[in-house]
């Protein structure tokens, strides 16, 4: 873990001497693209050692699949040899590690990796495989019509703005920036002459890796003071179980769950802020003429925090992993695309079973949540009061769900999982199929989801 900061704040300072003195005005692509390569293998072998090999190793399997196997068959090929060779590695580690210790080790770079190599193979297939007319707005947008050079191949995989921590990116917003026309895309989404200005301006980072390094320092500082004091591992201890009435163990519950976010919160603050400060992460302006650096941003606290609906929490949760998991499974899965996303969000987590019991009850979860929303929000729209109200008692089942599905992610093993589900009474589970019974959800077809995907996108480009 100390490895892992140090090699992150290197890379902070890393990638502010990456934008100033390897700009696109000042070295070439290629140069650039080796640089970013050289520095993250770098990193990747101080932080883990010989134990880096395993990244390699998928890496170039995965160039000879990508350049051999046949245009239909290409996302199939590279999806399963990542996804095997991650599920092995996850296995490996239960003999590397001790069972039910989360440690840093070289299977988080290789979680990323993964993403980002499924994530280069679905967009080749939909850029040189399918028809235009067969993509929605988005695959259509991020589809990549050639093969990419081996070089452009490494640097997209291994460069050192996320080869540590994430997050997964587009293969065409990387090579843009690397290009530098990633920032220069934008701003030509913008009418600047109605704004008053005679050119294009230059946008800076600074302020927002400033910003999102308060936020690191503070929860670094929060992860300190209250994640080592408030364990998760206390909610099934016998003695608080015994003495703890139902709703006193509900709401110790929540606040275990809120101790356990801050490591995350820094680690992925941490790693957006030093994409920015390579000038990478630019997504546009915003209503109010602000300059917003969030394109690779893995969290939204605010939204997190104040999520009023299952689903608006797993959209702020992990951003990118979702966008993956949408990209990947969720748009080309034929049926059951829920089930099928959650499912594989457990094997890329791992084999642990903690994961399995989380992703399975956020199946669950999820469908009885869309349920009640379709068939009940409706009523309390047409007054201000009704609203707040509605509003604050899905806030709050919310909150609750979510700690929940999620306390099996924390324990990992089957004996203290099942042991809090008993002591909660499964209460949870029950509702949901008691409102799944009462309000069925008939899964959508592959096309009816395209359809509906395709016209948020036209409608989304309309305004």
């Amino acid at each position: 873990q100390i490895n892992f900061v140090a090699c992150q704040l290197f890379a902070l300072l890393a990638a502010f001497w990456f934008r100033i003195y390897l700009s696109p005005s000042h070295a070439s692509s290629a140069v650039r693209h080796a640089f970013a390569t050289l520095f993250g293998i770098y990193f990747a072998v101080f932080c883990f050692g010989w134990y880096s090999i395993h990244l390699f190793v998928l890496v170039m399997m995965n160039y000879g699949i990508m350049n051999m196997a046949s245009v239909p068959n290409i996302h199939r090929y590279s999806f399963v040899v990542a996804m095997g060779y991650l599920t092995l590695c996850h296995i490996s580690r239960i003999y590397i590690f001790h069972y039910g210790i989360l440690t840093t080790d070289f299977s988080g770079p290789l979680m990323i990796i993964t993403q980002k190599i499924t994530t280069l193979a679905c967009q080749l297939h939909d850029g040189i495989g399918r028809q235009a007319e067969e993509l929605t707005a988005e695959q259509n947008r991020l589809a990549v019509k050639s093969r990419p050079s081996l070089l452009e191949y490494l640097s997209y995989l291994l460069n050192f703005m996320s080869i540590i921590a994430g997050p997964c990116s587009n293969y065409k917003d990387y090579i843009a920036f690397i290009e530098g026309r990633h920032v220069h895309m934008k701003l030509l989404e913008v009418n600047w002459k109605q704004k008053g200005y005679d050119r294009l301006p230059d946008p800076s980072p600074t302020g927002a890796v400033m910003y999102k390094l308060c936020i690191t320092l503070v929860s670094l500082i929060l992860f300190l003071t209250l994640t080592k004091n408030f364990p998760m591992a206390y909610i099934i201890d016998n003695e608080f179980l015994d003495k703890t009435p139902f709703l006193s163990r509900l709401g110790y519950l929540y606040v275990v769950t809120q101790a356990a976010k801050p490591k995350y919160y820094f680690a992925w603050t941490l790693a957006d802020a030093v994409n920015n400060a390579a000038g990478y992460g630019f997504s546009g302006v915003d209503e109010r003429g602000t300059f917003r650096w969030d394109l690779l941003s893995n969290l939204n606290i605010w939204n997190i925090e104040t999520a009023t609906s299952f689903k608006m929490y797993i959209e702020n949760w992990n951003i990118q992993t979702a966008a993956w998991l949408k990209r990947v499974c969720y748009d080309r899965a034929p049926w059951y695309p829920t089930a099928l996303t959650f499912i594989l969000s457990a094997l890329w987590h791992g084999i642990y079973p903690g994961y399995y019991f989380t992703f399975l009850t956020g199946i669950l979860i999820t469908l009885a949540a869309r349920a009640i929303r379709n068939n009940c929000r409706h009523y309390f729209l047409s007054s201000v009061p009704l609203k707040i109200a509605y509003d604050v008692v899905t806030w709050a089942v919310t909150q609750l769900a979510v700690c929940y599905t999620v306390a099996p992610f924390v324990m990992l093993a089957v004996e203290p999982t099942i042991k809090f589900y008993k002591s909660v009474y499964f209460h949870m589970h029950i509702l949901s199929i008691l409102v799944l019974l009462l309000l069925p959800i008939r899964p959508q077809t592959h096309s009816v989801r395209r359809a509906q995907n395709q016209a948020m996108m036209n409608s989304i480009k309309s305004k």
